[in-house]
């Protein structure tokens, strides 16, 4: 696998590190988890759990990792986290800005003991401005990052985004910002310091919808821009059964492939026309028109058209799809365990599911031997972790 040999140090919680570093995972690379004592990993103990106890969330985002127990406000944690780092390649954390140095596992402490170290600092505001020091989560992030005001329910009101979106986009912005680093490691022979901001990697995927801030100096008028159903042609439609579809392309031949189809050729000079109110007659006649059959009849009626047309399937739906099996995106283990499986393909690498989940701490003895400790400075960190 493209990552066999890479050993990375997960010091992250909960969603943007564990995410990253289990895609290193599934493709080969060793990650070891490295958990504070106590519950450990918060996400242990988060959320819904399958038969066998376990978060489903914990699933998603650590198979295949080692889990030890360090505790960084001892000297010993500290010393052995320091060993570790002197054989490994990535080391991912996503503490508040300053935690890491005062603790004494900061970049500075690690490159020391290891100067081909790749360390990747994920947080919400990044390690410089005025911000670094204010707490957030995924919702605040995008509040500040202008995608909450982009996101408004049926009464026009901004609502809880649905998807982690500034989680994600930290998580693989650091994912790809590390294996830049690691690229170009080979050559110099020099690890390097990755400052990933969350708001900064939320704010960069908005290029398709930052025309009126860039152009006009001004905010999206959000029910009138391309992106956010100002479209006809790229909008959400109700069907008679109280289901939804969507129509998401404007290209003009699709415009008219459906138009001419539902013998409304009239509509096209408005359907081609520019987003916003103008929009609204074939709004209008899509809505009726949409109405008119389940969504069922409508996926039937579609199939034969070159037309960007989908039926909205709850999440349910979404992961029963043939095309998500055919994808191998739905992965179930040998004890009948459901998993996400891994986006990135490769021909002649596949990446490999390991679905074993790690006990807390399960690890700490094995990997503290292998990084040569001896046993009484492993039983003086057990006993910390016990402690």
């Amino acid at each position: 696998m493209k990552l066999e040999g890479l050993r990375v140090l997960d010091l992250s919680l909960f969603l943007p590190g564990p995410m990253l570093t289990q895609t290193m995972a599934d493709h080969g690379a060793e990650v070891i988890k490295i958990e504070p004592p106590g519950e450990g990993e918060p996400v242990r103990n988060v959320g819904y759990r399958t038969s066998d106890g376990v978060s489903v969330w914990f699933r998603n985002t650590h198979r295949g990792k080692k889990s030890i127990v360090l505790d960084f406000k001892s000297p010993a944690g500290v010393a052995a986290f320091l060993r570790l780092c002197e054989t490994a390649d990535v080391v991912v954390e996503a503490f508040r800005p300053g935690v890491v140095d005062r603790l004494g596992v900061g970049y500075d402490a690690v490159s020391k003991v290891n100067p081909r170290i790749v360390y990747a600092s994920i947080s919400a505001f990044g390690q410089t401005g005025p911000e670094v020091k204010r707490p957030a989560h995924d919702i605040a992030i995008e509040a500040l990052a202008g995608v909450v005001s982009l996101n408004l329910g049926g009464d026009g009101q901004p609502t809880n985004p649905h998807m982690p979106v500034a989680d994600m986009a930290g998580s693989m912005t650091a994912f790809a910002g590390i294996l830049m680093a690691l690229l170009r490691r080979e050559k110099t022979g020099r690890g390097d310091y990755l400052d990933i901001s969350m708001q900064d990697s939320t704010m960069a995927w908005l290029p398709n919808v930052t025309g009126p801030v860039f152009a006009e100096d001004r905010a999206p008028r959000v029910k009138e821009e391309r992106s956010f159903g100002g479209y006809a042609f790229f909008s959400v439609y109700e069907t008679a059964d109280h289901r939804h579809v969507v129509l998401g392309g404007v290209e003009h031949k699709f415009v008219r492939n459906l138009l001419n189809a539902l013998e409304r050729p009239d509509l096209i000079p408005l359907a081609e026309g520019p987003p916003g109110p103008t929009q609204e007659p074939v709004q209008q006649f899509l809505r009726a028109t949409f109405a008119m059959k389940t969504r069922a009849e409508w996926e039937a009626w579609f199939a034969d058209k070159d037309v960007c047309f989908a039926p909205v399937l709850d999440l349910h739906e979404a992961f029963h799809q043939p095309h998500i099996a055919a994808r191998e995106m739905l992965h179930r283990d040998v004890d009948g365990n459901l998993h996400i499986g891994t986006p990135i393909r490769y021909r002649d690498e596949p990446g490999r599911l390991d679905t074993t989940l790690p006990a807390l701490g399960e690890h700490t003895a094995e990997v503290l031997r292998q990084a040569g400790l001896d046993d009484a400075a492993i039983a003086e960190i057990l006993a910390g972790r016990r402690g």
